[in-house]
């Protein structure tokens, strides 16, 4: 797996000692979107998998349905411009919003207009929970390098069928959805991972991949869990060893022993 990094020099102060060192940090650039020839936004992101960045993104904002609505998508020498020229004529967005995600965000999904359509067909056991984690942290290529770093996996929950690695964690899921988009991955069970806090626009994208499980190792946001629960998507959240919280629809998850689920209304 590539990774992007750049070489430091600085001070570290343990037990009482300073020492000089060298060591990688993981890179974080501007990286513009350009659709028919005009420029859209600019994406701050670790520059790896760009084509998958900038396709996963559109896909996430409705602008992408299929690959084949695709003529070029071409990352720039320079590696700070994702050129994609589509088979039909595409309005910019007007309204771009930016969102809480990490190295900020931004969407002109309106989501009062999202009505995602998710199966419900099959459950999760606690041990597979823990399964799914442990694959995520043996995907973190880039934070065991280097560290700083969201890491997110899509499972059918027995196999990784794509993963991304961004500074943004919201950058994560696009890649994601990209890398489904064209390479045609299209498992009948969708289960997000990640490392990253979900947010709303978190959510907001696991519903447009088609996600109705998302599982993540620290918390959720009132929205999201808000919007999870109107969607219908299990959302899990402080996945550790042998323990997690089921925010809403817990029905997708076995489980051994008798408990109750109190809903909070807002």
């Amino acid at each position: 797996m590539q990774i992007d990094s750049r070489q430091t020099r600085f001070l570290r102060f343990s037990a009482g000692k300073w020492t000089s060192m060298d060591k990688g940090v993981i890179v974080e650039t501007p990286v513009s979107l350009t659709v028919n020839g005009q420029v859209w936004l600019t994406l701050m992101c670790t520059p790896v998998d760009l084509e998958s960045l900038a396709v996963g993104f559109l896909f996430n904002e409705g602008v992408l349905k299929s690959k084949d609505e695709i003529e070029l998508v071409q990352v720039c020498q320079q590696g700070d411009n994702v050129d994609i020229w589509l088979k039909h004529p595409v309005d910019q967005p007007k309204d771009w919003r930016r969102t809480s995600g990490c190295t900020g965000g931004a969407t002109a999904v309106i989501l009062e207009q999202l009505h995602p359509e998710l199966k419900n067909g099959f459950v999760l056991t606690p041990e597979t929970i823990q399964t799914l984690i442990d694959t995520l942290h043996e995907s973190q290529n880039m934070y065991r390098e280097v560290g700083g770093v969201h890491t997110s996996i899509l499972s059918d929950g027995k196999h990784v069928i794509a993963s991304g690695e961004d500074v943004g964690r919201h950058n994560s899921l696009d890649k994601i959805a990209g890398k489904c988009l064209l390479e045609n991955l299209q498992p009948s069970r969708k289960i997000l991972v990640t490392t990253g806090r979900v947010s709303s626009e978190m959510i907001q994208k696991a519903a447009r991949i088609g996600a109705p499980i998302v599982i993540s190792r620290t918390s959720a946001s009132s929205l999201s869990v808000t919007l999870a629960e109107k969607w219908g998507i299990t959302l899990i959240g402080y996945a550790r060893q042998n323990q997690f919280i089921v925010y809403t629809h817990p029905g997708r998850i076995l489980q051994s022993t008798e408990c109750v689920y109190t809903k909070t209304i807002p």
